[in-house]
């Protein structure tokens, strides 16, 4: 039976390149979409530039074009690149679209009249000169622990202290330079916090993958808990986006309306090819709904998304299947090491994108692990398996055919050893592109890629072609190498979808479907002239990819703040401080010793009344009792994510008097000097850590 099937990929923001980080996701997104068709499936494929949003804005402002003239720009340019790579939508499209905003305003009236949406008052920072409230990320000054100064309004990158924007020494607007305000807004919030909520996403979430399941159980709590709290869905203007309907000056939050833009983008797919959109999307629809995502926006695919969906009369995602995050050799991706790179650059080095896609399908599977691209295992890999293997069979087999047998094949040996075993893989190799395990189908299929080599070197064309009266020999060994390549190349299709369709013209036939894998050539089958498929990865073409990122990556300059000579002095100051800490790299076990790492549990975790960025930890840390700490996650953590999660602490830190009330530790989390990797990442220990214990 044909399945019936829309697959999304997660909303790439208009305000940025595509990266290799990017390229995970469509790629294997791309993969299993093509698998599908090939089996026959009915499987469309359709994502949007994501649109909205302060830094949109500001980016266009600075750049003085129209917000919308800059993300037509991007929209051209991500079109490329995906294009580059053979990430192949049936539709890409822009969250800034009648559609979109017809969908978003449909689903807020149907919230709305649920009573799913209320008002409340809140404050914030605001720029008087912009006229404008601030995200926390627009706010600058000094580090209120080490004075290092133009550090944002979450986390100082110099001294690594987590913090509210309003504990920040001279704070100023990173957009003019002119000194917030504090200022209350009426804002509007969808109740997740509802039973109706809680109640659906208990039973929802438990169909998605293991590793998402546990996360977002977190996030839920256990059975009678509420831990989900309400969702700040608009934002005050000036701002891009869409008004909220029957309230001037205020806009949906780009969150509110990104994973609505899935929905646009279809609407728009379907006015294109005569597509029933409710078939896909009302409640009693038989088609099936998948995202693909990374783990980092999971809270709001798995969360926010089928509550808002279900609630407003649509249905919910047959399933959401997160992915993890791209390191390359081993550490995160860097401007400064020239490993941030460009899905541009790459092509402009002239990098064979498939080379890509197969190194990708070869580590990826279906959880949430992170995949690194070894720049040196790249190479290798590719050059062994795609160039050594693959290709050789053809390139050792296809000129005999063509030279002494007129380009015709002759009657193939299907009870060869290496035939019955890719009959007998077949159906295991499709089970595995179904459940994303793309890893240990390209093992499978590298494995019978060395029985057909073996068979070639076994019969040896090359020796039979010197050979007089061993004309009849040599044709059968060509052409059972070849219809092998064949079979081959149509399982390695969703991987390498250009490099197939070159392999089917070679052979003279109609682009591969799946069923193919199972069939052989008929004798005197005339196939084309065999021309060189995949050339090998020189290793200076990596090195000068590497070295492009790197030259062409360089941090633009802050807008300058108030009284900006006397912070850069004292910039200068903390920096000559830095460094003269700095000489000596090394610590000494002692040192290290004397600061008490223990592990605690999350005991409760509340908003802090008047704080931006804090929230109010109470630390369950065994046999040294509870501990409050004041610690400045929230833009990463909604609170109800928190509670009953194991986490590090220091436990022998200084207590510190603060407004909202004593700190007595800090928590240990993660985040990117570089900018890259947005937002801060609490620290876990493994599953059997007990509160107490201590981390040395």
């Amino acid at each position: 039976m044909t399945r019936k099937i829309l697959v999304t990929s997660a909303l790439p923001y208009a305000n940025g390149a595509i990266h290799l980080g990017h390229l995970v996701e469509y790629i294997q997104t791309d993969i299993w979409v093509r698998f599908q068709k090939m089996r026959g499936n009915e499987c469309w494929y359709v994502c949007a530039d994501d649109t909205h949003g302060t830094p949109i804005m500001l980016r266009a402002e600075k750049e003085g074009i129209t917000p919308e003239a800059l993300i037509a720009r991007v929209h051209e340019e991500h079109s490329r690149d995906f294009a580059g790579f053979h990430v192949a939508f049936d539709n890409y499209y822009t969250t800034h679209s009648d559609e979109t905003r017809q969908c978003a305003n449909e689903i807020y009236a149907r919230l709305r009249q649920a009573g799913l949406i209320e008002t409340r008052t809140i404050e914030q920072y605001y720029d008087p000169l912009k006229e404008m409230f601030l995200p926390d990320r627009f706010i600058k000054g000094e580090c209120p622990k080490c004075g290092t100064a133009d550090q944002y309004g979450d986390n100082c990158e110099s001294c690594g202290a987590a913090y509210t924007p309003n504990e920040l020494k001279n704070p100023y607007s990173a957009i003019s330079g002119a000194k917030p305000e504090l200022r209350q807004s009426e804002h509007y919030f969808f109740r997740l916090s509802d039973p109706r909520c809680q109640e659906f996403l208990r039973a929802w979430t438990q169909r998605l993958q293991s590793e998402a399941a546990n996360k977002l159980q977190e996030w839920l709590g256990g059975e009678g808990e509420n831990k989900l709290t309400d969702w700040d869905i608009s934002r005050d203007a000036p701002y891009f986006g869409f008004e909220i309907p029957d309230a001037p000056g205020k806009y949906f939050y780009v969150w509110l309306d990104a994973p609505i833009g899935y929905m646009g983008s279809f609407k728009n797919l379907c006015a294109k090819r005569g597509l029933d959109f409710d078939e896909y999307w009302k409640p009693d629809s038989q088609a099936e709904l998948y995202h693909f995502i990374g783990k980092d926006i999971l809270y709001f695919h798995a969360l926010f998304w089928p509550a808002e969906l279900v609630n407003a009369g649509y249905r919910a995602p047959t399933n959401v299947f997160a992915h993890g995050f791209l390191t390359v050799d081993g550490a995160k991706m860097s401007k400064s090491r020239g490993t941030f790179i460009t899905a541009e650059s790459y092509l402009a080095q002239g990098l064979n994108p498939e080379w890509l896609r197969y190194y990708f399908a070869a580590k990826l599977s279906n959880t949430m692990e992170d995949l690194d691209l070894n720049l040196d295992d790249f190479i290798a890999r590719v050059n062994s398996d795609l160039v050594g293997k693959f290709v050789n069979i053809a390139s050792r087999s296809a000129g005999f055919i063509a030279k002494r047998f007129n380009g015709q094949l002759g009657t193939c040996d299907e009870t060869l050893p290496a035939f019955r075993t890719i009959a007998e893989r077949r159906a295991a190799i499709a089970e595995l592109f179904e459940a994303r395990e793309f890893g240990k189908a390209v093992r499978e299929i590298m494995a019978l890629t060395d029985l057909a080599n073996q068979y070639v070197d076994s019969v040896k064309p090359w020796e039979l072609a010197k050979q007089e009266g061993r004309e009849a020999e040599l044709h059968a060994a060509c052409t059972n190498a070849l219809n092998l390549f064949r079979q081959l190349a149509v399982l390695l299709k969703p991987v390498l979808p250009a490099l197939a369709d070159r392999i089917a013209a070679f052979l003279n036939v109609a682009p591969f479907a799946w069923d193919d894998a199972g069939s052989v050539l008929a004798a005197g089958h005339a196939i084309r002239a065999y021309e060189h498929l995949m050339t090998r990865v020189d290793k200076k073409q990596v090195d000068a990819l590497v070295d492009a990122n790197r030259a062409s990556l360089a941090p633009a300059p802050a807008p300058a703040p108030q009284k900006h000579a006397e912070k850069q002095e004292k910039a200068a100051a903390a920096a000559t401080a830095q460094a003269a800490v700095g000489d000596d790299p090394h610590i000494a076990i002692d040192d290290f010793m004397k600061v008490d790492l223990r592990i605690a549990r999350i005991a409760e975790a509340s908003h802090v009344e008047g704080a931006d960025k804090l929230v109010r930890l109470v630390l369950d840390v065994g046999p040294l009792g509870t501990r409050q700490v004041f610690a400045g996650i929230k833009a990463a953590y909604d609170p109800a994510q928190l509670a009953g999660r194991l986490t590090v602490m220091v436990a022998n830190l200084a207590p510190r008097k603060m407004k909202f009330g004593m700190s007595e530790g800090m928590v240990l989390a993660a985040s990117d000097p570089d900018g890259q990797t947005p937002g801060i990442f609490l620290l876990s220990p493994d599953a059997g850590a007990q509160p107490g214990m201590r981390v040395k």
